[in-house]
């Protein structure tokens, strides 16, 4: 795929999850103008890895996802813009930013479902939902904990990776999973190193709370 409208966030964009976008730069309220008039109004999303959304000038990763539009809403000086993450891609050559940022890509192979990664992908859910429960409760949840995800196993895993309460660091490694075994064992172990973390924090807030009666 040559020309590929790409919009780098300081955010990654995992399969089968939604993006949130408030869109004012010039460059890119263009790139959404276009892609409204588009059969396939899609774009590239990279996670910055140097620098700032705004301004240009970023060092940006070679690995994102494809990003379908479903919806756009015009404030007044603004574009609010809901799109799906699709498949991943990997960009092989970043062109000029002319007026915003383009690439030439290539789909990464999907992840292929395994039967017999059934009891894990039950135990991983439980371990998500945990966690996020947690992050909740300091107010830090992404996704509602109790949340339904898709029946497809493959789907959900990548919506309980995008449940977790992680880093961008750690959402990026996510994306790199090479199967579906790779991303359920990298979220689990993930998520169980954050839990002892988030207890910490929970069991510290109380102490500052009663503390204050």
């Amino acid at each position: 795929m040559d020309a590929v409208p790409m919009f780098p966030l300081g955010s990654v964009l995992l399969p089968h999850t939604p993006l949130a976008l408030r869109v004012f730069e010039p460059r890119y309220l263009t790139m959404i103008g276009r892609l409204l008039d588009a059969d396939d109004p899609s774009f590239g999303v990279v996670l910055i890895e140097r620098g700032f959304e705004a301004g240009g000038g970023d060092e940006r990763a070679m690995l994102g996802t494809l990003a379908r539009i479903v919806r756009v809403e015009a404030g007044a000086e603004d574009l609010f813009v809901i799109a799906v993450g699709g498949e991943r891609i990997a960009v092989d050559r970043w062109g000029e930013d002319d007026p915003h940022p383009v690439a030439d890509v290539s789909p990464v192979a999907p992840l292929a479902w395994d039967e017999d990664l059934l009891p894990l992908r039950r135990e991983v859910e439980r371990v998500v939902r945990r966690v996020a429960t947690l992050a909740a409760v300091l107010d830090e949840a992404r996704w509602d904990p109790d949340a339904e995800v898709a029946d497809d196993p493959v789907v959900s895993t990548w919506q309980l990776a995008a449940m977790a309460p992680l880093g961008e660091y750690d959402r990026f490694r996510l994306l790199g999973s090479t199967s579906v075994a790779d991303l359920l064992e990298r979220l689990s172990g993930m998520c169980l190193e954050e839990e002892p973390v988030l207890i910490a924090r929970i069991a510290d807030a109380a102490d500052t709370d009663d503390g204050d009666v």
